[in-house]
């Protein structure tokens, strides 16, 4: 918080379906990046919800701690800096911790397929600056999941290509969820831009 208790940055949350581009876009924009995909819970939390494929399902909302990426959020964009877990899908549990500093900046990226679910809550405390759902044509999508997914081996190659498949179908499904949460349905390149403007105005401000 700066010396007039204001809010120092602001949070440009990126939305969207699994494999969409948000992580990419996040690290090419050029400005602080939090991964929203790390408060997951850990595999062994009972209240974790699991798939038809008997695995934790990453998809759900109730897999993710929104309250816990929330207060986090604001206190990055108050105190200019804070500490963010560090999960792995691969064995579905948190592995670390890593802090996550503003530098200054008047902006900061919150990138994960349950962004939409915080946008209210952030918008309510007075620290968004956007939303926003990257999209794609869902086929794209769905390839560049598979090939994340294997390249990071985050599950056995049959379970990811049974799970990407059941995304294809559900991502029309995330989009409308993200819309109506009112994220910006953008494709990467028009994101990139909006977030180029969006850092434009708030260094004039």
């Amino acid at each position: 918080m700066d010396e007039n208790g204001a809010v120092s940055a602001r949070v440009v949350l990126l939305a969207g379906p699994s494999g969409a581009g948000k992580s990419h876009l996040a690290e090419v924009v050029g400005l602080p990046v939090v991964r929203l995909d790390d408060f997951y819970r850990d595999g062994d939390d009972e209240a974790m919800p699991r798939s038809s494929l008997g695995i934790v399902d990453w998809d759900d909302p109730g897999s993710w701690d929104a309250a816990r990426a929330v207060e986090a959020l604001e206190r990055l964009c108050t105190t200019g800096a804070a500490d963010m877990p560090i999960y792995d899908i691969a064995v579905d549990a948190t592995v670390g911790h890593r802090v996550v500093s503003t530098d200054g900046r008047p902006l900061v990226i919150a990138e994960g397929i349950f962004a939409d679910q915080i946008a209210g809550e952030l918008r309510s405390r007075g620290l968004l600056a956007a939303a926003i759902c990257v999209r794609h044509h869902r086929l794209v999508t769905f390839i560049r999941r598979f090939q994340r997914d294997l390249r990071e081996h985050r599950k056995p190659p049959f379970t990811l290509l049974r799970r990407g498949l059941r995304l294809l179908q559900d991502d029309p499904r995330v989009v409308r969820r993200c819309i109506d949460a009112g994220c910006e349905p953008l494709p990467p390149k028009a994101a990139r831009r909006r977030i180029a403007d969006l850092l434009a105005t708030a260094q004039n401000a």
